[in-house]
Formats: C-alpha cells, structure tokens, sequence
C-alpha cells in the first residue's frame, strides 16, 4: 500500500512539473521582419497573472494580434480608443502551443517578466510597441 502511494505521489510530483504545451493551441511565430521601433502611448501593467492595457491614444484597432516579448501572441477583435482591458496571460500561446508562464499560486514554472508589448493591427503589417510598465521586485 505504500508502495503504491509512493508511485502515486511520484507520477502527481513528474505531471507538475510539465509546462503548459499543446501543440493544437499553437499559433504563428512572431514575424521579427515586421518589427518596428515606433512606440505608443499604450500603457501595460502587469497584475499577477493578468495584463492591463490602457490605451490612452485616439487610435482605435480592429482584428489584431498582441505580442508579449517577441514569443508569445494572442488575437484579439480589437483596441479602441481611451479602452482599459485585462487579459489572462495564460490566453498568449507561442507557435509550439505552450503558455506564457504568468506564475501564480499553483504554478510549476518560474514567472517570465513581462518586457516587450507589441501589437500587430494587419496580417502583413508592422509591430507598434506599447510601454510595458515594469514590475516593481515587492509584487
């Protein structure tokens, strides 16, 4: 019966440890020929395991695809003008289909700071930055 638990607890602990991968979440690799160095005034905050954006331009963007350091992506139907949005981190998937590690309570992976913000508004069109606010070390 011990033996039994133990073999339990081992499978539990090798099963914790596994990132977040599926490949049928996969997405595009990030297009470093369209990146640019034109920045917004598109603040994002980052809140545990949530992104904040605060889009304080008059731009509005329709069917885009947000970017978090040059890796990970998530399509979104759109950004409008003076819009406060919360996103879950866990949602941004990179094109082998594994999840930002965002950390949290029970999280199994090491926390990935979040440095670069980037928005695609076309296909085939640049990366505009936002400014990621950085995370002070007491959060």
């Amino acid at each position: 019966m011990r033996l039994m638990g133990a073999v339990l607890a081992m499978i539990w602990i090798g099963g914790c440890n596994q990132p977040d991968f599926n490949p049928n979440l996969a997405r595009g690799a990030y297009p470093y020929a369209l990146h640019t160095t034109e920045t917004l005034s598109v603040e994002v905050f980052r809140e545990g395991t949530d992104i904040v954006i605060v889009n304080a331009t008059a731009e509005s963007w329709s069917d885009a695809t947000l970017w978090i350091n040059q890796r990970f992506s998530l399509p979104i139907e759109g950004l409008e003008a003076g819009e406060t949005r919360k996103l879950s981190l866990d949602s941004f998937r990179d094109d082998l289909g594994e999840s930002f590690p965002a950390g949290g309570l029970f999280a199994t992976r090491r926390s990935m700071p979040v440095r670069l913000v980037e928005l695609q508004a076309e296909e085939d069109g640049p990366l505009v930055g936002f400014i990621a606010i950085r995370q002070s070390e007491s959060q």
